[in-house]
């Protein structure tokens, strides 16, 4: 029986191609926190080569997208001198110093927008890789594992006024206030009462900023017993059973906030701030994870959304390992990064001497993470601030996408697009037809879909879904991520260097030949002809 003839390679094909990397290191290390200076740290000692990546300080117009936190706006001048953010980073980190000193090859004001690893369709990898970006170039770096400790972002929810200047999240409060040292305000409110809040209040009177109150929207505080009484007695109280209604202002940003009371939306209070803090929760930043592939699942008990990880912080992929508040938030960063760092180390089949801390579990992160108090109290907020606010309320800034509009599944109104059949549609119909997905709302409302890159109102919009759909929350869905996960300038794209071999397959990239045929020359001998003169096989 003679053996059956093989076509000959398609020669358009990716497959054999090699990817231009620019540097490869043997662990590198995402996030400069606690547990990503720890992880690198730990590396470094035992002898790897490592890369510790951190994208703070962030650029100005980073800044100004609310990205990767929510600024609201309140930046002073100082973020238009990255020279000067850059030792302010490193005086409010001595861990960065501790890195560099044991031959932590650091990059600061680096992002890393993508990461990759063999899996299917990507078994051409000889090694795992990153895509790394400054405001000049963006580059890729092969790696043999991945530790990523990327922290945490800023859960949001929009009352009306709340896309003015001085409405931002906690983790931008903390890094504007303590990182760079650059916050614009004076006299803030704190929205929320567990420890996040307790904890954000007690910064900005210790820097000396005035604190008007808190605002909870339950009937008691939610955080320990002690801090709040430490608030009381420096003359700051929490006001329980309210929320956030409107915020007044001008151009420059809030000068006030009325709240409103849950059980009497009529009864509201003002007060004169320019910032409102809010500091309801986090949310474990997985953006990367996502785009891995990392087995995930939902654990509101550890802030949402985490990565599914060992004891030692190996995820479900072989190469990356989590730490820190990205694995679940709560708990002794430095000691999660040690962890992962030596798990790193292991596999590597490098020595490492067995430390307490190899062996111990999650107890570190068992209790109720800080600033989160679970879906339940997000729900609370959520269904609170519908109650007294009304649908008019933008859900989603950058796409001006009101609650109103995502109940009822509206299309774009930029689109001034109307029919009778999406008008007899809402989330309760929706619902009818199958789970309620948050990818699907996105490509039917454009909800999340602006350049903050949806973290200022993911969890805001899942929530509504889940209230719209008449559903539990923790049925929704994560929205996927992808890969850019932070923006890009079209100059630092355009500068991207590939080899010969990958560009000269780009016309028919995919086996795709006809994608670049016209459609009126599609079936016509004009068609053949373009094939023949520049597509020949």
């Amino acid at each position: 029986m003679t053996e059956p003839t093989l076509p000959p390679p398609d020669r358009f094909s990716i497959a054999g191609k090699s990817i231009t990397v620019e540097e490869h290191v043997e662990i590198l290390v995402v996030g400069a926190g606690e547990a990503g200076c720890a992880a690198a740290i730990e590396a470094a000692r035992a002898g790897a080569s490592v890369l510790l990546v951190d994208e703070n300080p962030v650029p100005a117009g980073l800044v100004g997208m609310d990205v990767p936190f929510h600024f609201g706006g309140r930046a002073t001048n100082a973020v238009q001198t990255p020279e000067r953010l850059v030792e302010r980073v490193l005086e409010s980190n001595s861990a960065l110093a501790e890195a560099f000193d044991v031959g932590v090859d650091v990059r600061l004001s680096t992002s890393v927008w993508g990461a990759w690893v063999k899996a299917p369709g990507l078994n051409g990898l000889a090694s795992g890789i990153a895509g790394l970006a400054d405001e000049e170039k963006s580059w890729l770096v092969g790696f043999d594992r991945l530790v990523l400790a990327t922290g945490a972002r800023d859960l949001n929810f929009t009352f009306a006024g709340s896309d003015r200047p001085g409405v931002m999240g906690a983790q931008g409060f903390h890094t504007l206030l303590a990182r760079y040292d650059a916050f614009a305000g004076r006299r803030i409110v704190v929205v929320g009462s567990g420890d996040l809040a307790l904890d954000t209040a007690a910064l900005a009177l210790d820097r000396g900023l005035d604190v008007v109150a808190l605002i909870e929207v339950r009937d008691t505080p939610q955080g320990s017993v002690e801090k709040v009484a430490a608030l009381a007695a420096r003359g700051v109280g929490v006001v329980n059973g309210h929320v956030p209604l409107r915020a007044h202002g001008n151009a420059e940003g809030i000068t006030g906030l009325v709240a409103a009371r849950c059980s009497d939306p009529e009864d509201c209070g003002e007060v004169a701030c320019d910032t409102v803090v809010m500091a309801i929760g986090s949310v474990p930043a997985i953006e990367l994870l996502d785009v891995l592939g990392a087995r995930r699942t939902l654990a509101p008990e550890r802030g949402g959304h985490v990565p599914i990880v060992s004891e030692d912080g190996a995820t479900s992929l072989p190469r990356v390992f989590a730490a820190g508040d990205c694995s679940g938030l709560g708990g002794d960063a430095a000691a999660s990064g040690k962890r992962a760092g030596r798990a790193a180390l292991r596999s590597l089949g490098k020595a490492v001497e067995a430390a307490a801390s190899d062996t111990e579990a999650h107890a570190d992160a068992a209790g109720l993470p800080t600033g989160s108090g679970g879906l339940d109290y997000h729900f609370d907020w959520a269904r609170a601030m519908l109650a007294t606010g009304g649908e008019d309320v933008l859900a989603c800034i950058c796409e001006d996408v009101t609650r109103g509009d995502l109940l009822g599944v509206k299309p774009p109104r930029y689109l001034d697009w109307r029919s009778n059949a999406i008008a007899r549609r809402d989330l309760t119909t929706l619902a009818e037809d199958g789970p309620v997905n948050q990818d699907q709302i996105k490509r039917l409302t454009r909800a999340c879909m602006g350049p903050c890159q949806a973290r200022r109102c993911r969890e805001q919009v899942a929530v509504m879904m889940a209230l719209g759909a008449g559903v539990a929350p923790e049925t929704v869905p994560l929205a996927g991520y992808r890969a850019p996960v932070r923006p890009l300038p079209l100059s630092v794209l355009a500068d991207w260097q590939e080899g010969a071999d990958m560009d000269a397959g780009w016309n028919v990239w995919f086996g795709i030949a006809t994608q670049w045929i016209g459609y009126e020359d599609i079936g016509t001998e004009r068609e053949a002809e373009q094939l023949r003169a520049g597509m020949p096989y």
